[in-house]
């Protein structure tokens, strides 16, 4: 079977040969209204879209049984799909400035692109909304551009264009174009747009792709042109994308040289960053010529160093002007890896197994860690990577306090304490009753370092001790942002200690991260405590107990997996990286909680995963539908529900239902009804939620929404993905969202308050990941408890929101999916694409 760029109209054609007593000829096949059950439409759209794979067709005699139905053909028939690629928003959109091939796009009309040529190159690569079968060069596609000049008040379109100017692309291809010149002076926005077109049996006709985002620019030629950038050492350019050899690595800081463009004699200030980090790690030096030693890249591979210089008049609208900006890119060769690292899946529950590996290549010395305290260590199944993996249990499977003393520790010191290091592990807390201590180092008669939680503070706690004494050490410790961290929750801790790569003890740092997001700024010890000095440890890594006053306590009790040890301080961005718990290069995520309907009594839907998570209880008129496939909810009062969380929110999760909803319950709902298929109350509001909204009448719409609340229970901040199809009615659709805790990104919507957001949402709808706007992340991390319910919400302190509908099953993990893992963990194989 074969599949081409043409017409919307899903008709198959079937090739017959009867030798030489009849030519070759097509013979086409379309749909028969009066018989729905055989139409074509509805499947071979589906496989158009990508939602299935494989489409297979068979076609039948009218009566198979007599030998003269297939006697007029051959039995070589061929079978072909003709169809039209779905165009997609384009990807790359955006404005080359000055002379230069890299476009650049601003999404605020308060901060544009300063653009030195009247005729400035534009660009866009076309896209098909699905790639289909991935490598494949697919549609008949061109890129459409508008730009706009105005302000905020009014605009109005000043130019248009197309390319290629004759004929057609494939998806992916970029396509540029200059525009006629505009005026000087004038401010202006970019937007494109993928039309694909198809022609069949003398019909033509074109589709078109929603815009994109805008992109804004100011035409002005007097301002500096992009400078030139020469490097130092000890980074050097690339000569081309595969033309790049690493120097230095992540926190060696790079020298260069920022010098204006031959004409720009007046320039005065420069301003750069890596575009790698946020817009507001921009930083500014003033001079003509300027040297600056402090360009550290945070991550390994291929970095952007972009520069715009500046004469320091003002622009039309008062703000400094800056010009069209040059980049340098380079290569930063990896950094050395952990010098102690134990992924704890050396055992089965019940296996027996004492040890631990140190999987580690850096240091030469490998540390394998031993298991001490029969009853109280073991192995869980509960892994962070999921299937497959295992975890190191320790004091939480047994109700002896004499016999909750287990711990693991390695026979000698993995990090010198005294110079840079940086420590993380996965963990799951069961109990905030005491301290609960995660890693140490110790001395002789205190721990160099505790990463721990505190039942104090009642927060993750890294802390350093100012010596190693026998009589009050003085703590100086990185504390937490949030207090109550859940239970039984998979969370990611690092602790990092900077000793600035010099002798100095006053500048030296620590710092604790929770789900790779730095908490508060790093504490500089010697502010702290006058008395710190830096000191090293003499014994083992100690997982599981601290050590004070000579003696050790602090036993943890519950999960501890993943664990690794760098003699060195890795950066914000690395440990964003090592959060995602990647394995070859792709983040791994865990199910931490099942309700599938099909198990359900009349009473609940059980839990079916390997955690300690309660099953949901049936309320409301909630109940079984006939096969016992389904939970049906009425859409008035009808929900199911546990005492949550099942994840931590300041991390990545994944949570996904299969859902049907209920067409003609539906129909009697207001416009703007919302009906929650799944969501984590607050108390007055739902942490996270998938949702159903009735837009208008027959139009429904999917949705996932975060929204975080004050101390006060009032609401501070929301993100929301929608949807912007239809939702489908009365056939079971899988519905998943995304929080993916470490994709950081810059809010630019005010250039003088460059906001970070934290985190980023995402939904899918089958295989489909939905364009995500700018409201899609939170400045801070998000914890809901309380009740985890299904059919039913909660906004405003009121519940409500009750579904029409029915669920068929929910799952909930720990990790941020891709669109692949989707593909292959979440969706029925018919689904997939």
């Amino acid at each position: 079977m074969t599949a081409s760029s043409g017409t919307i109209r899903p008709s198959i054609k079937l090739s017959s040969r009867e030798g030489e007593l009849q030519p070759d000829a097509w013979v086409e096949f379309n749909d028969y209204a009066e018989e729905p059950d055989e139409n074509l439409t509805a499947t071979v759209r589906s496989f158009a879209d990508g939602k299935i794979s494989r489409l297979t067709l068979m076609l039948r005699a009218k009566d198979e049984t007599d030998p003269r139905a297939w006697k007029r053909f051959d039995d070589n028939a061929d079978l072909q799909v003709v169809y039209v690629h779905r165009p997609g928003v384009p990807t790359s959109v955006g404005v080359i400035p000055g002379n230069g091939n890299t476009a650049y796009c601003r999404p605020s009309a308060t901060d544009p692109l300063m653009v030195t040529r009247v005729d400035p190159m534009v660009q866009a690569r076309v896209q098909t909304k699905v790639e289909a079968h991935l490598g494949d060069e697919e549609g008949l596609l061109q890129a459409e551009y508008i730009v706009e000049r105005g302000d905020d008040a009014a605009w109005h379109q000043v130019w248009s264009g197309y390319r290629p100017s004759s004929g057609w692309v494939p998806d992916e291809t970029l396509q540029s174009l200059r525009t006629s010149n505009r005026a000087d002076g004038g401010l202006y926005r970019l937007k494109a747009r993928t039309q694909s077109h198809w022609g069949y049996d003398g019909a033509i006709g074109e589709l078109f792709s929603p815009y994109s985002a805008w992109c804004y620019f100011r035409i002005d030629s007097t301002a500096p042109k992009a400078p030139t950038i020469t490097t130092n050492g000890p980074y050097t350019e690339c000569a081309t994308a595969n033309d790049c050899e690493g120097h230095g690595g992540p926190g060696i800081p790079g020298s260069f040289t920022f010098t204006h463009a031959a004409t720009d004699l007046d320039v005065k200030a420069y301003r750069w960053r890596l575009l790698t980090t946020s817009a507001k790690d921009t930083k500014q030096v003033s001079g003509s010529v300027v040297k600056v030693d402090d360009v550290i890249p945070s991550l390994t591979g291929t970095q952007v160093l972009s520069v715009e210089a500046s004469d320091l008049k003002p622009d039309s609208t008062g703000r400094t002007r800056w010009g069209t900006p040059a980049e340098f890119t380079f290569k930063v060769s990896p950094a050395a890896g952990p010098v102690g690292q134990w992924h704890l899946d050396d055992g089965a529950p019940g296996s027996g197994v004492m040890t631990a590996k140190d999987t580690a290549a850096e240091g030469g010395t490998r540390h394998p860690a031993t298991l001490v305290g029969v009853d109280g260590t073991g192995w869980s199944g509960r892994g962070r990577r999921g299937d497959d993996d295992y975890s190191l249990r320790l004091n939480d499977s047994i109700t002896d306090p004499a016999k909750q003393v287990g711990y693991a520790a390695t026979g000698s010191a993995v990090v010198n304490t005294k110079d840079s290091f940086t420590v993380s592990a996965w963990v799951q807390l069961s109990d905030r009753s005491a301290n609960r201590v995660v890693l140490t180092e110790p001395g002789t008669n205190s721990s160099a370092f505790t990463l721990y939680y505190s039942a104090t503070y009642r927060q993750w706690i890294f802390n350093r001790v100012d010596k190693d004494t026998a009589t009050a050490p003085v703590y100086i410790r990185s504390v937490a942002d949030q207090t109550d961290p859940p239970l039984n929750v998979w969370t990611h801790l690092a602790g990092v200690f900077d000793a600035k790569n010099d002798a100095d003890k006053t500048n030296d740092t620590i710092q604790l991260f929770v789900n790779g997001r730095p908490q508060g700024k790093p504490v500089r010890l010697s502010a702290s405590a006058s008395t710190y000095e830096p000191w090293t440890a003499t014994e083992g890594l100690q997982m599981g107990r601290s050590k004070i006053a000579g003696k050790y306590g602090e036993y943890f009790f519950g999960l501890v997996d993943e664990v690794s040890a760098w003699q060195q301080p890795l950066s914000a961005d690395e440990i964003a990286q090592e959060a995602r718990a990647e394995v070859d290069g792709v983040p791994t995520n865990e199910l931490v909680a099942q309700w599938d309907a099909a198990q359900a009594t009349a009473a609940e839907i059980p839990e079916t995963s390997y955690y300690p998570v309660a099953p949901m209880k049936l309320a409301g008129g909630a109940a079984a539908n006939e096969d016992h496939s389904a939970i049906t909810f009425n859409g008035t009062s009808g929900y199911a529900s546990m005492n949550g969380p099942v994840i931590d929110e300041s991390g990545s999760f994944t949570v996904s239902a299969s859902v049907k909803l209920d067409k003609d319950a539906l129909a009697s709902k207001p416009i703007g009804y919302t009906g929650q298929v799944t969501g984590q109350s607050t108390g007055k509001e739902s942490s996270w939620a998938l949702q159903v909204t009735k837009m208008a009448d027959d139009v429904y719409q999917w949705n996932f929404t975060r929204t975080a609340v004050g101390p006060d229970g009032k609401v501070t901040q929301t993100a929301e993905v929608p949807d912007y199809e239809l939702a489908e009615l009365d056939t079971a659709v899988q519905v998943t969202g995304v929080f993916d805790a470490q994709e950081v990104w810059d809010d630019t919507s005010d250039p003088d308050a460059v906001v970070s957001r934290y985190g980023k949402l995402h939904l899918y709808v089958g295989p489909f990941d939905k364009s995500s706007g700018d409201k899609t992340g939170f400045t801070a991390a998000q914890q809901g408890n309380g009740d985890l319910a299904a059919g039913r919400g909660t906004k405003g302190g009121v519940t409500a929101s009750y579904l029409a509908g029915a669920l068929e099953d929910l799952r909930v993990w720990t990790g941020a999916m891709t669109a692949d893992q989707i593909s292959s963990q979440v969706l029925p194989p018919s689904e997939a694409s």
